[in-house]
């Protein structure tokens, strides 16, 4: 595998600035020991309120700011105006980001997004510089339906729509079985690489095969140290969007290690 890989940790509603700032920092110490060509890119994404806590300029551990990137969780379509609550790929942009997760599940469930709502998102984030992490997955009941395939087809096809193949190239894409997220079942590691599989194959149908080959495609879903390096052996796994296992240093820098030592993209 040649496209570099992904190791996002997505923390939700989770942690105050001085916990955000004290993970951080555990994460800025054990990258600072490896060179940025060893290390898979490594991304945090803390909530809106911390991301001054983790710029990497803040950081007193000697980790460069290229070793270590930030991602919004969520963002608005629009630059500016009377959207109370909400914050644009601008302000995410100015406040140190360069990747923002968007169609994360719990969006698409607790505040009705749309596909629609995803692609205005996808390409406002592209229009500002910012990397769009776009998460799609079915339901359990959408899986024991038999309807995988056909339902993240359609989110992936809508979520690219009137996207340059370029642009589609800088994109990732994470899936993420909703059954899997958070409850401690980890999608089998063949049956998650077959869904990846089909998901490059959907790109390349929307966008060319250069596109397909380029993008990266993420697994998150209960996400652990024991189970990351079945996962990244396989061949469309380019990484992972991890939630729980992102909160605590430990568990997050061990997953990051077993990446270096699984995928020959980090020499």
């Amino acid at each position: 595998m040649s496209r570099k890989p992904i190791i996002a940790g997505n923390w939700k509603m989770n942690l105050c600035q001085s916990e955000a700032k004290s993970l951080f920092e555990g994460i800025c110490s054990f990258v600072s020991n490896y060179k940025a060509t060893e290390l898979p890119c490594v991304v945090i994404a803390p909530v809106f309120t911390s991301l001054c806590c983790v710029h990497p300029v803040s950081c007193d551990c000697g980790c460069e700011g290229y070793k270590l990137s930030v991602s919004g969780q969520n963002c608005h379509w629009e630059s500016s105006g009377a959207y109370t609550g909400e914050i644009s790929c601008e302000m995410l942009k100015d406040a140190g980001c360069s990747y923002c997760i968007i169609g994360h599940s719990e969006r698409r469930q607790y505040f009705s997004e749309t596909d629609e709502m995803i692609n205005k998102k996808a390409k406002a984030c592209l229009s500002c510089g910012l990397t769009p992490i776009i998460c799609c997955g079915e339901s359990l009941e959408q899986r024991e339906s038999g309807v995988t395939d056909e339902w993240i087809s359609s989110q992936i096809r809508a979520a690219l729509s009137g996207i340059s193949s370029e642009d589609v190239s800088r994109c990732v894409i994470a899936y993420e079985p909703i059954w899997a997220i958070g409850t401690g079942k980890s999608c089998d590691a063949e049956e998650a690489n077959r869904v990846c599989a089909m998901i490059r194959k959907v790109v390349s149908e929307c966008s060319g095969q250069s596109a397909a080959d380029s993008i990266r495609i993420l697994y998150g879903g209960s996400v652990k140290p024991s189970t990351i390096e079945e996962q990244m052996s396989k061949s469309d796994i380019d990484g992972a969007l991890i939630g729980g296992a992102s909160l605590k240093a430990d568990s997050f820098n061990e997953i990051i290690e077993k990446t270096m030592k699984t995928c020959s993209c980090c020499v």
